[in-house]
């Protein structure tokens, strides 16, 4: 938020993929009064994404639609805002890339066109490192107990 040159509160934001990071970050987003955009890219999660009272977008059409946001976050960890893509976002805008290696933005292209980009790998062990501790353990746990080794 510190990076944002405007508050989450009426923010246009969009979160790019709707898997796990993206579910709970567009969710929060609406709580704070931010105006969300979720972008996926099945029916099964366009109807959800609609049904929660979000605005939808189709990730493989980003293209000629992403002039309107304050903040972009990407979930995907594949290519999804290359050159062109990062071209129509306003200098303002801030992107965020929360997707794991290889991550989802081309970052040489948007220093080389002054866009404003974070790679925030491995955010919850910089800031909460007991809880993120926690929650592989209860994960760990959770896959030992499906397989039946606990």
């Amino acid at each position: 938020m510190e990076e944002l040159l405007v508050t989450l509160h009426g923010a246009r934001a969009l979160v790019i993929g709707n898997g796990r990071i993206g579910k709970l970050l567009s969710q929060r987003l609406a709580c704070l009064g931010a105006d969300v955009t979720v972008s996926a890219r099945s029916n099964a999660d366009f109807a959800w994404i609609s049904a929660t009272g979000l605005h939808t977008l189709d990730t493989r059409l980003l293209a000629g639609h992403l002039a309107p946001f304050d903040v972009i976050f990407n979930t995907v960890p594949s290519r999804v805002l290359g050159l062109a893509e990062l071209a129509e976002i306003p200098e303002e805008c801030l992107v965020i890339d929360l997707a794991s290696k290889p991550g989802g933005v081309d970052f040489p292209a948007a220093q080389q066109l002054g866009r404003r980009a974070i790679w925030a790998l491995s955010l919850p062990g910089k800031v909460a490192p007991m809880s993120s501790a926690m929650a592989i353990r209860d994960t760990i746990y959770n896959i030992l107990q499906e397989e039946g080794i606990l």
